[in-house]
Formats: structure tokens, sequence, C-alpha cells
């Protein structure tokens, strides 16, 4: 299992080593304590989630309220996608910028997001189906998001038409979100973090 760090602090590629043979193949998809030598703490999985889109369909950009926030281990279980990693966290040396990786069911990677960013996917297949653990379970109260088409953040979607849901086509722009105060601030996010690696 390698573990490479993005250009989004906090966000990581994890590649799995697949052993196969004629019968199929085996990996480790997850190590808890692999990741918390990297992130610094370890996972709290309190909630998974699967997700299956068709192809075209764009989901996010989506967060959380930090402190709690909601890290995200992300992988694609079936089919293809481009996930993606947005910096949202206000006072960020990488602010508004976002990075893509390539997730599908060939070199089963996996995507790990930590508190304060923002997430978002392209499905580049029929049934591309997502798996997600998850720190914190869902809280309604404390979901956001932001617009995935929105010209500020200016992501490349790999679909003519992307399809969205209705909840993220009335999602604000970047700049209305932080106009709102509905973003998280930086050192909030790393003061969480911090209070993990200790906790």
């Amino acid at each position: 299992m390698k573990f490479r760090a993005l250009s989004i602090e906090g966000s990581y590629e994890i590649t799995p080593q697949q052993h196969g043979d004629p019968r199929g193949l085996f990996m480790e998809w997850y190590r808890f304590d692999r990741l918390a030598e990297v992130v610094g703490h370890p996972l709290n999985l309190a909630q998974a989630n699967l997700s299956v889109s068709q192809r075209g369909v764009v989901r996010g950009i989506h967060f959380a309220d930090v402190p709690r926030g909601q890290a995200k281990y992300v992988s694609c279980v079936r089919g293809a996608v481009l996930d993606v990693v947005v910096d949202l966290r206000v006072g960020s040396p990488t602010f508004g910028r976002w990075e893509g990786v390539r997730l599908d069911d060939v070199d089963r990677r996996a995507v790990y997001l930590s508190e304060g960013l923002g997430h978002g996917f392209c499905a580049l297949s029929d049934d591309a189906t997502l798996s997600y653990l998850c720190s914190q379970t869902y809280n309604p109260a404390a979901e956001h998001a932001v617009h995935p088409l929105d010209p500020g953040l200016a992501i490349d979607w790999p679909a003519d038409v992307p399809q969205l849901s209705a909840r993220d086509a009335a999602a604000p722009s970047l700049a209305d979100a932080v106009a709102s105060g509905l973003v998280p601030d930086y050192a909030a996010c790393v003061e969480f973090r911090e209070s993990l690696r200790v906790g």
C-alpha cells in the first residue's frame, strides 16, 4: 500500500498492492494503522456509504462543518470516476484549488480527505460505484455544498452535460459560500486535526 500526498494539504492518494492469480485477486483495501501513520491519527469509522452513478453524473462539492467535520476514505469498487478534492478552507495556502484522481476497478486506488475539504466526483462509466468510509455519521444540519460548476473553481469535469442533483444545482458559488460564512476556517481545521492527534 503506497500513500501519495496530493497538492492539497490533508488529502492523499492510496494505491493498494494487488495479489492476483488465475483464481482472481486479493488486496488490503484499507489499513487503519498505515493510514494513521501517514495522517497522524486513526480514522474513526462511524459510517460507510455506497453511491451508484450513471456516466456523466457529477456529485458534490460536499463538505461538513468543522469542528467535527467528516473525513472520508473513498474508493471505486465498480467502474471509474474522476474523484475531486477541493480546498474550501478559508486561509489555507491552497484555498479554492482542486485536484482530481481517477479511481477505478483496475488500479483500485483510494483517496483520503481530512475534515474541512470539499469532495465531489464525476462518473466515467455507467453504474460507477463508490464506497465511502466516514469519520462521522450524516448530520444534515452540518452538511453543505458548493456548486460543482462554479466558474470560480473551474473544475474540468469530464462530462459534456454534467447531470446534477437538485441540491447540488442549487448550491452557492464558493464566493457566496465564503460571504455567508458557510465554509470552514483553515486554522480551525488544523486545530481540530491536532486535537485528534492527542485525543
